[in-house]
């Protein structure tokens, strides 16, 4: 059984939900495995079982020390044992039977062609028989590095490793317990999604390949991933969905109550959960800020999530979709109300962990939202002369501004860029939404027809964009539907189940740390 978590420090592990968890304790090491399967925790150098009983029988006439039989310790603690000159006379013994037993060898001399690299095949921990190595820690975090832009610091590598090697263990009981109840990940989906990994990072499948390998992971270290996400999910549709029951009359009630809720504010939430007990919360709330910390300082809310968040988001960048605050957490709803969008908070305490809340997007439930509306654009774009001063690229701007400001609208566009000798681009299909904030709060405010001021950089030409039409989406465009309702509760709940179904895991595991 796991015992519980303790501080970060020497020899431990300590971290939130599935922000790897798992404390490392000052056990002994394992020096040998008697048998496959069994640790044998001794002083003693690996034997077979012939060696073991030959000095089982000779060991009444062996001498003792603190009820160690000096027959199962090493040469180098012998001597360590023996008086000063005997010391010298051990030691003269052992090079002669040193040589003599290399000499039985006839080794020929040799070069080596190969390197030896200790951390490959050096075991970090065993989850139940399985070995997790310091590679496979190595290539997880670099991982999380690759999201962060590789701008950690080495004190926050080093608490990022024991939080990778807390997720490595989560996953592999997840793997585990679902080749238990025989819940298999077919290699070519695993590859199918690792493809659209690398689509997403705009490379073709070789070039990510090689991407990962430059910065110190590697192919297998997604897929790894991937597939113990995949059977973790496959898993809890078959064993904890079908016994989550959400009524549709706790679905209408839902339903009511937001159309009772119009015009109020509702938030697109992204989290984090990390796991936690009275005992270790101190340590993860740390832990928690220090993910608080990078985010703030331009890392990826998604990426963490994905990483190291324990709640059934965590697959989807920890996006828990549009809610209002009342359906989160009590200590979540001031907090989530509070938060500015686009902004993160602090780590809030809550049952069973602790939650970083990042609010994506607000909105009002059932009122249209100036964010869906499309807008009906034409861009001018002057090119600026190369080695520009500022002065003159200013009065280039304010003569390109003073002429498109009073232009009469979008039909006159070609003909006042031709005389600024600028080029014209039109979009009709553009979302408020995606474009940067301060454009959407200038052509909020715009009638169409309007201009925006001029903007733009010496290297990027002076832009103008002119609004020639806006489609504000419906009122009732924010209302979810029945199903929409209906998944979320269900989701929730599965949530909850899954955290429990793997807080249950780590209770019954066996895990040895070296």
């Amino acid at each position: 059984m796991v015992q519980p978590r303790g501080g970060i420090g020497a020899g431990s592990v300590s971290i939130g939900p599935r922000l790897w968890r798992w404390p490392c304790f000052n056990w002994p090491a394992p020096l040998a495995l008697a048998r496959p399967g069994r640790l044998v925790y001794a002083t003693a150098f690996e034997m077979d079982d012939q060696e073991h009983f030959a000095q089982m029988r000779m060991k009444d006439r062996l001498p003792r020390l603190g009820g160690l039989w000096l027959a199962a310790l090493p040469a180098a603690a012998l001597a360590a044992l023996a008086p000063a000159g005997a010391q010298q006379q051990l030691a003269g013994a052992q090079q002669t039977m040193s040589q003599r037993q290399a000499a039985a060898l006839q080794l020929p001399d040799m070069t080596v062609y190969g390197q030896v690299d200790p951390n490959v095949r050096k075991a970090t921990a065993i989850v139940n028989g399985d070995i997790i190595t310091d590679t496979d820690v190595d290539h997880r975090l670099a991982l999380v590095l690759i999201a962060n832009g590789g701008k950690i610091s080495d004190q926050e590598r080093e608490v990022l490793r024991l939080q990778v090697l807390r997720n490595l263990i989560d996953e592999k009981l997840q793997i585990q317990e679902a080749a238990q109840h025989e819940v298999t990940v077919p290699e070519p989906e695993v590859d199918q999604a690792y493809a659209r990994v690398a689509q997403n990072f705009r490379q073709t499948r070789d070039a990510f390949e090689q991407f990962l390998r430059d910065n110190g992971s590697s192919p297998s270290s997604i897929k790894q991933q991937i597939r113990g996400e995949l059977a973790w999910s496959r898993l809890l549709r078959r064993r904890v969905e079908p016994f989550i029951n959400v009524g549709d009359d706790e679905v209408q009630a839902v339903i009511r109550k937001m159309e009772e809720s119009k015009g109020k504010d509702e938030y697109r939430v992204g989290e984090i959960f990390l796991s936690a007990t009275p005992e270790t919360l101190p340590q993860v709330m740390a832990d928690a800020g220090r993910i608080v910390a990078q985010v703030r300082q331009g890392a990826s809310f998604v990426a963490y999530a994905r990483q190291f968040s324990e709640a059934s988001t965590a697959a989807l960048g920890g996006d828990l979709g549009w809610v209002r605050a009342e359906q989160l957490s009590p200590a979540l709803q001031g907090i989530v109300s509070a938060l500015p969008r686009g902004s993160v908070s602090d780590p809030v305490p809550v049952p069973g962990g602790v939650n970083i809340i990042a609010v994506v997007d607000k909105r009002q439930m059932m009122m249209a939202d100036p964010s869906n509306a499309i807008l009906s654009l034409k861009q001018l774009t002057k090119a600026l002369p190369a080695g520009v001063s500022e002065a003159d690229a200013r009065k280039m701007a304010a003569d390109m501004q003073a002429r498109t400001r009073n232009m009469g609208g979008c039909g006159k566009a070609d003909e006042v860029a031709k005389a600024l000798g600028a080029e014209v681009v039109s979009n009709d299909q553009l979302r408020m939404g995606d474009l940067p904030p301060q454009l959407q709060q200038i052509l909020g405010q715009m009638p169409v027809g309007a201009a925006t001021p001029a903007f733009g950089s010496p290297q990027d030409g002076l832009r103008v964009l002119v609004l020639c039409g806006r489609d504000d989406p419906p009122a009732s465009a924010g209302m979810p539907s029945f199903d929409q309702v209906y998944g979320q509760m269900n989701d929730a709940r599965v949530n909850s189940a899954a955290r429990r179904y793997l807080r249950d895991l780590r209770r019954d595991a066996v895990i040895d740390y070296r």
